[in-house]
């Protein structure tokens, strides 16, 4: 089923102006944005007249790299750019969110990494049967996810949902304004990549729940999980998935990253090692955080982590590094 999006409500004074306050907290302190903003109106006004027009181009990214628990590749937009992106994203994500997997719990309204973890919890008490047989879980995760991404396939996606032609090209500006080899790629810095990344990865979730069967599945990103108890039909489903991700999204498995182990010896997941009976937090996490507060040790930074480590068997660890 197709849906009339319009375009028209994408691009409206009123929409620009309301993405323009959502995309603005928390940044008010940045050069670009406070010379964009004490010209707010000439801005938007420009770049209303050039959606209407139909001159709009999207422009280029600045590109960073953030150490995190990995190094990861930043492209930024301009100001504008990004207003718009929260525009689209603002008039989108009512549309798509409703034809997502329920278990899909990343960049969602509702859900969440905490959210994620507890439906992993609540999927292993059913499986083990409250922990009296073997529960398996397998853990996948997509090889360079947003760099591979297929413009090709997702504007096919996109052009199953979308019938206005006029939004269906102004998606394909923003999609196209940026690749990492010919045809491929969404940057990380952009607020619509997070909405491209559920709608072409639900292909997948839909897969899973249609095609495999699988009834105790999860995702969060480019991650996902598949828990059984039958280890040899969880093997079985990795050659399936392989050759879905590869001919139907042109996507690959990281071959170090696939892993089958016993939900009793514990499962790392979401920056926590997950148990039967607790969870408690990756290593890699806890020297994250003890880099983090000794750069930062405000009380803004203290707080969060109280409130990260409040879901998981912790204590220890608040008592260390987080009493006052």
């Amino acid at each position: 089923m197709k849906w009339r999006i319009e375009y028209n409500e994408i691009i409206s004074i009123e929409n620009l102006l309301s993405a323009w306050s959502e995309f603005v907290r928390g940044k008010r302190k940045k050069t670009d944005v406070q010379y964009f903003g004490a010209y707010l109106f000439e801005h938007i006004l420009q770049l209303h007249d050039e959606l209407v027009e139909g001159t709009y181009r999207h422009g280029g990214y600045r590109h960073f790299r953030v150490a995190d628990l990995k190094p990861r590749d930043i492209h930024k937009a301009s100001v504008r750019d990004r207003v718009l992106h929260h525009a689209i994203y603002r008039v989108l994500y009512p549309f798509f969110d409703h034809t997502f997997f329920a278990d899909a719990y990343s960049c969602r309204i509702g859900k969440g990494t905490h959210r994620a973890m507890d439906r992993l919890r609540s999927f292993a008490y059913r499986v083990s049967q409250n922990h009296t047989r073997t529960c398996w879980m397998l853990k996948c995760d997509i090889r360079k996810f947003f760099a591979s991404v297929d413009h090709g396939i997702l504007l096919k996606i996109l052009a199953k949902r979308i019938s206005d032609e006029t939004t269906f090209r102004l998606l394909r500006e923003v999609i196209e304004s940026f690749s990492t080899a010919p045809g491929k790629g969404l940057p990380l810095g952009n607020l619509t990549s997070q909405l491209f990344c559920n709608i072409y990865l639900n292909e997948l979730d839909q897969f899973a729940k249609h095609e495999l069967k699988a009834r105790h599945y999860l995702r969060y990103g480019d991650d996902f999980v598949l828990l059984s108890e039958n280890r040899a039909w969880l093997e079985a489903l990795i050659p399936r998935i392989r050759d879905f991700l590869r001919s139907e999204l042109a996507l690959e498995l990281h071959p170090q990253k696939v892993s089958i182990n016993t939900f009793a010896s514990g499962v790392d997941f979401l920056g926590w090692v997950h148990f039967c009976d607790h969870r408690i937090l990756r290593r890699a996490t806890q020297r994250r955080m003890v880099r983090r507060i000794q750069e930062s040790p405000t009380e803004a930074t203290l707080a969060s982590y109280r409130g990260l480590l409040s879901h998981g068997n912790a204590r220890k660890l608040e008592y260390i590094f987080l009493s006052e």
